[in-house]
Formats: structure tokens, sequence, C-alpha cells
């Protein structure tokens, strides 16, 4: 068993370059966990800015210099985020207060309706199971109210932090797109001079990973557009927050789609219960499901590594269980970082004869 655990280590440990990926890995790991919750105005910048740059070069390509081809994605992008917050957040902010308002009559009619399934089901569902439903029901509505009522008590504090957001992260983002090339030269001089291998696994990911950002933020903003106007043509209640819950379920592969299905059925039963307007809605809800899943996804993400569906679970799972919103988001693109990782291991390891 020792002779085993030394020819490993012996095998790992004696280059360099492995030595360094380890260490950058690392030391990266634990500034995201250990500040993270610090870090995030910058994380989120970063974010933004690596979706800007892609508009940044189309501009440069065309012959615009960089500095007012910064200045005008940078003033399109402080544009778009005035009109969300002056536009769509108050809209989507009295549908969200209107909708707690009746959430009490809805819930009403709900159980009015459960009440009615042992009568005409008989052979499938039981008064008793109706009653156990109805206490779930009740206990998880309980837990939510109280849970809202913990938000509003530290709604000041998120007030602060929202305005902290506002005004941060656009200064960063301008800053991490003007200068660009000086972060980066500071940022490599930091890193070991052994590097190769680091190098190479990051220019693997950072294709896949800036690709899968874009992608997803278009597909969030399609997949949205598609099901407000979807919700709107029909006369949907709440068709705007409907629309955005959709819109974000996409960030959370395949189990996202599945809950955000219940408050759309929910509401349109209420509104209009098993009619032909139901069946519409809910069939135009299904066809944007699909059509995401098997048209926008391959088309938007086609540069991405293939993941097993099982893999994709994991990731998000694990990673979302370590950071949140952040490691949902970003699950994919950080399994195949581990992905790309295994790989560069393995070739470095492998004598070059028996590389395939």
């Amino acid at each position: 068993m020792i002779e085993l655990l030394r020819a490993w280590f012996q095998r790992y440990f004696s280059n360099p370059q492995i030595v360094s990926l380890g260490l950058v890995l690392i030391i990266g790991a634990g500034i995201v966990l250990l500040l993270g919750h610090l870090l995030a105005p910058l994380i989120a910048a970063l974010v933004v800015a690596f979706v800007l740059e892609g508009a940044i070069g189309w501009l440069c390509r065309l012959g615009m210099p960089r500095l007012p081809a910064v200045w005008l994605v940078f003033l399109i992008f402080i544009a778009g985020v005035a009109l969300f917050v002056g536009g769509l957040v108050p809209l989507l902010m009295s549908q969200i207060t209107e909708f707690m308002r009746e959430l009490p009559k809805m819930v009403a009619q709900g159980q009015d309706a459960l009440r009615t399934l042992p009568a005409r089901y008989p052979h499938f569902i039981s008064q008793a199971q109706i009653d156990g439903l109805m206490g779930e029901l009740r206990h998880a509505l309980a837990t939510f109210g109280q849970r809202v009522l913990s938000l509003s008590l530290a709604s000041v504090i998120g007030l602060i932090s929202l305005i902290i957001y506002l005004i941060l992260v656009p200064l960063l983002v301008f800053f991490f797109l003007k200068d660009k090339q000086m972060l980066l030269d500071w940022a490599t001089g930091l890193l070991p001079k052994q590097r190769a291998l680091a190098t190479e696994v990051w220019r693997e990911v950072n294709i896949k990973f800036v690709g899968y950002v874009r992608g997803k933020i278009l597909e969030i903003l399609v997949v949205w557009a598609a099901s407000y106007a979807s919700f709107a043509a029909f006369g949907l209640n709440y068709g705007l927050l409907l629309g955005v819950l959709v819109g974000l379920s996409v960030v959370i592969p395949y189990v996202g789609a599945a809950v955000v299905t219940v408050p759309v059925v929910f509401v349109a039963y209420i509104q209009w219960g098993f009619t032909s307007d139901f069946v519409y809605v809910v069939s135009a809800y299904a066809i944007i499901q699909f059509l995401d899943g098997n048209l926008l996804v391959p088309l938007l993400f086609s540069e991405m590594v293939n993941l097993h569906p099982v893999a994709i679970m994991t990731a998000v799972l694990l990673f979302g269980g370590l950071w949140g919103v952040w490691g949902v988001f970003f699950a994919i693109p950080l399994a195949t970082l581990v992905q790309a990782v295994a790989h560069a291991l393995k070739r470095a390891t492998t004598p070059p004869g028996l590389i395939p």
C-alpha cells in the first residue's frame, strides 16, 4: 500500500507543471470559498465584463479603437441596466405584491378543487390522502410566510446591498474592460513560472466558459421573452412574474423547468379551470420548454463539452452546495474545468508515445 502511494505521489507531484496547476486551483478555490461572499460584486463584475467583451471585440474587428468601443458598449450596458431598474423592476414588484395578496384566496380555491377529487376518482385517491396533502400544504404556506417576514425585516439591509451593487459593479465592469490587458499582465505575474499546464487548462476552459456565460444569459432572455409574450397573449395573470421565473429556471438544468411548471399550471388553473384557455397556455408553455431543450440549447452551447446528465446534476448539487446561486449558474463550466484538468493530468503523466 505504501509503495502504491509512493508511486502515485512520484507520478503526479514530481512534475513541477502539475504542482503549479494544483497550487493555482487550490488558491483559487480557497479564495472563493473563504471570501466569496465578500467578493460577490467583483465576481458579478467579472461575469458582466466577460459577456461585454464579445461585443467590444466585434467592434474592434470592424476597425473601431478599443477605448471608444469600451465606452460605447459600457454606455449601452448602463442604459440597459437603467431601463431594467426603472421600468421592469417596478412592474415586477407590483405583480409580486398582488400575487402575495391573492395567494390565500388562490390556495383556498385549490383546496376546494382537491376536496372534490376523492368523489370523482375514488379508485385513485382517498380522502385520507387529500387530508394529508392539505396538511403539508398548510405547513409549507406557514413556513413560506415566515420566510417572507424574515425577508421583509431584512429589506433595509437588502436595499443597501442593492445600492452598493448598482454603483460598484458598473465601475468595476468599466475598469475591467478599459484596463483588461494591464490587469491580465498583473495577474499573470502572480502565477508560478512553471505554468504551461495551467495555461493549457485555462485556454481550454476559457473558450467554453465565456461561450457558456454568454449563451446562458441569452437563453434566459429568449425564454423569458417568449414565455412573457405567450402568457400576455392569452391574458394569464402575473404573466411578467411567471415569465421571469421561467427564464430564470434555465439556470438549473432539468430541475428548474420541472419546478417552475408548478406555479404556471397552478395560476392557469385558478384563473380558468380545466378549460380551453388552460390547455392553450399549458401547451404554449410546453412548446417553449421543448424548443428550449431541443433547439435553443444545442444552438447556443454546441461548443460546450457534452456532459452526461448525471455529471451535470452532480455538478449542480456539489457546486450549488458550496457556492449557492453562483455555484448553480457555473455548475457546467466548473464541471468542464474538472474534465479539462483530468485530461491535462492524463496527458502530463502519459509518455508521449502512448498518448492516443
